[in-house]
């Protein structure tokens, strides 16, 4: 049996589109609206074989924001897949637009169709491209609350009150996504972890540390500690931490002269041959060699 794809129609869904002489009237009565404008705003929940297709495009913005499920888009040829805490702004175009939910995880989405007086200057001063793709956020709670009260203020009727309200919601709902607040604060917060990490580091060289020890140190579990760790300096922290040991080391040899064994202790290796082979592995010489750099560069007499 064939399934039927639909556009809207879905069991709780809510969805207002706005007459075009809505706008038009509010414009007149204040231009100041005409800058950015609610076309359409909607909400799709499980929306089962949602189907959309504009062979013309869209004159509007559609900012499409999936909280559950999964579902596609297309622009002419170019496909892209949507998951959960991810969001859209396809910009007004003329190419072919297609948009759906997954057949067997069909999406929940918030969306919204936005214009104004001059979009595509709009699109091109926030750097909003057509074939971008979709970006993760963390979940938008502030987006979805923004989203209700331009729904709630909209459904009131399309009094000046009512448009007024919704359109200058429309301002910050949009920065929600392109300026999301929690995400930049937990970059923030993972990247004071992640210095105060390698500072601890740094002042237990001769220390035998374990990622849990150090993410002990952050308060987080092994395993996320780790992946900030290496999105951060694009290393394991365990790698890092021989990294800064050698760092040492090479200091060491080269401004002292310490035994060998007495450097390896300074940074934590009670085997000076365990040292000196770690130390050719990463250093690609040995710790003697590395000693007569200095000599050959500062020569006694």
């Amino acid at each position: 049996m064939r399934t039927v794809k639909r556009k809207d129609g879905f069991e709780g869904e809510r969805m207002i589109s706005l007459p075009e002489t809505v706008w038009k009237n509010a414009i007149k009565a204040n231009p100041v609206i005409g800058q950015l404008y609610i076309t359409h705003i909607g909400y799709f929940p499980r929306a089962a074989y949602h189907y959309r297709e504009r062979k013309n495009g869209c004159p509007d913005n559609i900012l499409l924001y999936c909280v559950k499920g999964k579902g596609w888009y297309a622009v002419d040829d170019r496909h892209f897949e949507m998951g959960v805490n991810q969001f859209v702004i396809v910009p007004a175009t003329k190419a072919r637009l297609r948009y759906g939910s997954d057949d067997e995880n069909p999406w929940t989405i918030y969306w919204v169709h936005f214009s104004g007086k001059d979009i595509d200057s709009f699109n091109r001063g926030f750097n909003i491209g057509l074939l971008d793709g979709p970006r993760h956020i963390h979940s938008n709670e502030t987006g979805i609350q923004l989203w209700d009260v331009m729904y709630q203020s909209l459904k009131m009727g399309f009094g000046k009150d009512n448009l007024g309200k919704a359109n200058l919601c429309l301002y910050h709902f949009v920065s929600s996504f392109l300026y999301p607040e929690k995400e930049r604060r937990e970059e923030s917060e993972a990247k004071n972890r992640i210095d105060g990490t390698i500072k601890y580091m740094q002042q237990h060289l001769s220390a035998i540390l374990t990622v849990e020890d150090l993410a002990q140190q952050c308060e987080l579990s092994p395993s996320h500690f780790s992946n900030l760790f290496k999105k951060a300096t694009g290393m394991s922290p365990l790698n890092y931490f021989i990294h800064l040991k050698l760092q040492k080391a090479c200091l060491l040899l080269y401004t002292t002269d310490m035994k060998i064994k007495d450097v390896a202790t300074v940074i934590g290796y009670e085997d000076p041959y365990h040292f000196s082979r770690l130390f050719k592995k990463t250093m690609h010489i040995s710790p003697e060699q590395y000693r007569g750099l200095r000599r050959k560069e500062h020569p006694a007499g």
